[in-house]
């Protein structure tokens, strides 16, 4: 018998303010979920599978219209002809409240109550699949814990949008523990909500397959889902099949043996290959970091658009159309010795000494956090809501910007009084 399971389509997710970026291929990443979609029924239909396990989140709240409901329906149409079963829960994003608009789905097709724990059994193929679907957005009781024990004599799986206890990411929707789910004595439990694959437990297996599709930074590298095959009552193999089409990648680019801006551009092209090279064709979403101490810290930081442009260049000379770079950030530092520079009794030994003592300070942090909480909310929607926002009430984000103040002002003094 052959598994497939997915989780968290998101099907047609908004782009969060990815217009703002010139030259984004905002057509191909709008399309992308639904591109994503079709490779899955391709894949149950190429493997011949028996079961498509859906963990929750097919969609990404309300539809704006009908036609998200149709495809999604369409798609799933394309199994029946090939025996394929199809067994499905709602997860926050889709619970009963969240979605006003309802169409009628294929008769393969259950999607599970979300009253109460619901199975469903399969005698001719052997297995019993048990789940429930969320009612609201926000599920905080334990699900799973009411799920009833494994049928005897089949191949039983657990059908659950959780977080398991917490997840980076993600809100801790449905709590449950690993020895809950064990204790059912299900053969395998097919998880949904957290958007990174995850083998939480080897034998039997409790596997998050991660999203079909990434749709930010935060959801870089190959995306796709689980193939589950199983003999004799027990899975026999786990493979990830990626079905992305556009594969967001995170370019860590050491730049500390540049000397200049241009060599830093030379160096993420290099990256930027490798990426592009390691998509299998896809089309490649960057966001390439510049780490390192180096020489070039002050020119880079002096002139960060310049240096985003060029590398964008860059990339387009690379990859044309299949290759964009969202954004350039930097990481870097000059060959500025600040504690150094502190135990000096000019000015720009003061500077360093206040801006280390500031930050090491938990109560001035505080202040700062203070002062910065009213700012957030005078900030522009996209602002606060991208993924990467500016989260003005993190601590660590603070700091991190304050060393690189630190490093940006000690370099550019000294530059200027001759000694950098």
């Amino acid at each position: 018998m052959k598994i497939v399971h997915a989780a968290d389509l998101h099907l047609d997710s908004p782009l969060r303010g990815l217009e703002r970026y010139e030259g984004a291929p905002i057509g191909q990443i709008r399309g992308a979920t639904r591109r994503a979609f079709e490779n899955l029924i391709d894949l149950c239909l190429a493997e011949e599978a028996d079961l498509l396990l859906l963990a929750g989140d097919i969609y990404d709240g309300d539809w704006r219209d009908y036609s998200t409901g149709l495809f999604f329906a369409a798609q799933l149409s394309r199994l029946r002809a090939a025996g394929v079963q199809v067994v499905m829960v709602r997860g926050n994003h889709d619970a009963q409240s969240q979605i006003t608009r309802h169409l009628s789905l294929p008769g393969h097709v259950t999607v599970l109550d979300h009253r109460a724990p619901q199975q469903v059994i399969d005698e001719r193929r052997g297995f019993a699949v048990t789940g429930q679907s969320f009612p609201t957005r926000a599920v905080t009781d334990d699900l799973a814990a009411g799920y009833p024990d494994a049928v005897p004599g089949l191949f039983n799986v657990g059908l659950l949008h959780t977080a398991l206890g917490g997840r980076e990411g993600h809100e801790n929707y449905a709590p449950s523990s690993l020895t809950t789910l064990l204790s059912k004595g299900y053969q395998y439990w097919a998880l949904g909500h957290v958007h990174a694959r995850e083998v939480v437990h080897a034998d039997p297996p409790v596997v998050f397959p991660g999203n079909l599709q990434g749709r930010h930074a935060r959801e870089a590298g190959a995306k796709g889902a689980t193939l589950v095959t199983v003999d004799g009552g027990r899975v026999v193999s786990l493979v990830h099949k990626a079905l992305d089409v556009v594969r967001w990648h995170v370019c860590e680019v050491d730049v500390s043996e540049a000397q200049s801006g241009l060599d830093a551009v030379d160096l993420a092209r290099v990256r930027l290959e490798e990426a592009l090279a390691e998509a299998g064709g896809r089309t490649v979403a960057a966001r390439v970091v510049l780490r390192g101490m180096t020489r070039a810290h002050g020119a880079l930081h002096g002139g960060l658009e310049q240096w985003t442009q060029q590398i964008r260049a860059a990339a387009n000379d690379v990859g044309g159309e299949g290759l964009w770079v969202e954004q350039v950030r930097l990481r870097t530092g000059a060959a500025v010795d600040a504690v150094a520079l502190g135990e000096r009794e000019d000015a720009i030994g003061q500077l360093a000494r206040a801006l280390r003592a500031l930050r090491d300070d938990d109560q001035e942090m505080g202040r700062l956090l203070g002062e910065f909480a009213g700012l957030r909310g005078k900030l522009p929607a996209e602002a606060r809501e991208l993924d990467e926002g500016l989260r003005l009430e993190d601590a660590e984000v603070l700091k991190g910007a304050l060393e690189d103040v630190e490093q940006l002002l000690l370099s550019r003094l000294l530059s200027k009084s001759g000694e950098g």
